[in-house]
């Protein structure tokens, strides 16, 4: 049986595809139309929740991002990638051509396309989610048609992030930029008063800002990790009572910091720095579980403070929350969609009952705002989700036009009234 990363969910599937080109997939898409079965798409197994999972078919990107190569565009300005790419396998690539991608995850062990198509991001107040680097997407409807998408396009705004409704993403065009070096340094001692009375500073003193914390103290922030290009210059967080670690950290206090990224103000390459974990290593055993939720910056102060509020309830489940920034997008999906965005991640032992116990009064504290993660646990109903997405009902048009048959629904969309 196939589980998920984390171990909390088997997959239903009768069966598992790998397709090494897009010949054998067009193939199986025609097999699935003559059984009338559904299918959904596997990146890295990464997701917490059953945005995956199918009783019909799953089909693994693994096999054709192991046969395609990545290419460079003649202008250099961007990269073609087969979708099931690991953002970590991506790198030695773009790092041979002296390229860079302006963004990464905290982790580069997750598929491109699964990331991109549930929304995921990496931090900044200047940065996009992901999703905002996609160029171009191809992919193969249900009906085996090739498809390829371009930024300008009407549709495509609808496409990127697409929770896989849409068809198969066999490709992904992606900006690219000069290489660049980062420096990131960790920081103890900042007290959230202070954090929240003057948040937006905060946040503005590197290109990418994370503070952590256990909510086992209300006072003082566990860490704040910042992250800064060497050719721009870190605020000072002296203001703020910071202190620079004296060693390297793991955003887990206590927990050896081998795994994660070089700290101490040494600077190194982009792919280096901004992922808080190095892809060497496996930065956990999956014993855990994940949920974020994605609120409006001018609710950020707000969103905080409820969390705070029920510190006594969440510092029991969890390992460590992180809070971080993106710039506001204009793709349909994304939990960034039309305005700045705070992410609040929550990293859970693995007690699912007692997680999902807990979340529908963490939801309830929460503005209104707020979007959770399409790939982590949630309990906030399709219902709810779908009005606080002013487009979702262009995208449930869209995937009718692209999908009539409904050949790539699961329970995870037929919740979101998919």
């Amino acid at each position: 049986m196939t589980t998920n990363w984390a171990g909390n969910l088997t997959y239903r599937a009768a069966r598992i595809v790998e397709p090494r080109d897009e010949a054998e997939l067009t193939d199986i898409l025609a097999q699935a139309q003559t059984d009338d079965t559904t299918l959904r798409v596997l990146g890295s197994r990464h997701s917490f929740n059953d945005v995956a999972d199918t009783d019909g078919v799953l089909v693994s990107l693994a096999g054709l991002a192991a046969t395609e190569r990545v290419t460079v565009a003649p202008d250099r300005a961007s990269v073609r990638v087969p979708a099931g790419i690991r953002y970590g396998d991506l790198v030695p690539v773009l790092d041979d051509e002296s390229l860079a991608l302006a963004n990464l995850a905290s982790l580069p062990h997750i598929s491109v396309a699964g990331a991109v198509q549930t929304g995921t991001h990496g931090s900044g107040d200047r940065v996009g989610a992901l999703g905002t680097q996609v160029a171009a997407v191809e992919l193969v409807t249900a009906a085996g048609e090739h498809v390829i998408l371009r930024r300008g396009d009407e549709d495509f705004p609808g496409v990127v992030v697409g929770l896989g409704a849409l068809g198969i993403v066999t490709h992904l065009h992606l900006d690219v930029e000069p290489a660049y070096t980062v420096a990131q340094t960790v920081y103890e001692g900042v007290r959230w008063d202070d954090a929240l009375a003057r948040y937006d500073e905060l946040t503005a003193a590197g290109d990418s800002v994370s503070l952590f914390t256990r909510w086992t103290d209300t006072d003082v922030i566990d860490q704040v990790w910042v992250k800064a290009r060497t050719t721009s210059h870190p605020g000072d967080l002296s203001a703020f009572g910071a202190r620079a670690a004296d060693g390297p950290r793991h955003p887990i206090p206590g927990i050896d910091p081998t795994p994660c990224t070089a700290q101490e103000g040494v600077a190194g390459p982009w792919y280096d720095r901004l992922p808080h974990f190095r892809l060497a290593f496996t930065p956990s055993a999956g014993e855990e579980l994940q949920s974020e939720y994605l609120v409006a910056r001018t609710d950020a102060v707000a969103a905080i403070e409820a969390v705070r509020a029920l510190a006594d309830r969440i510092s029991p489940l969890l390992l460590t929350c992180e809070v971080r920034t993106m710039a506001a997008d204009d793709l349909w999906l994304s939990p960034a969609y039309g305005r700045p965005t705070v992410g609040i991640h929550f990293t859970w032992h693995r007690d699912e009952e007692a997680v999902r116990a807990l979340l529908p009064a963490l939801e309830a504290a929460l503005p209104a705002s707020t979007r959770p993660h399409w790939g982590k646990v949630f309990t906030l109903p399709g219902e709810e989700i779908r009005r606080r997405y002013p487009l979702f009902d262009d995208f449930a048009a869209l995937r009718e036009r692209l999908d009539p048959d409904r050949r790539f629904v699961g329970d995870y969309l037929a919740r979101l009234g998919l």
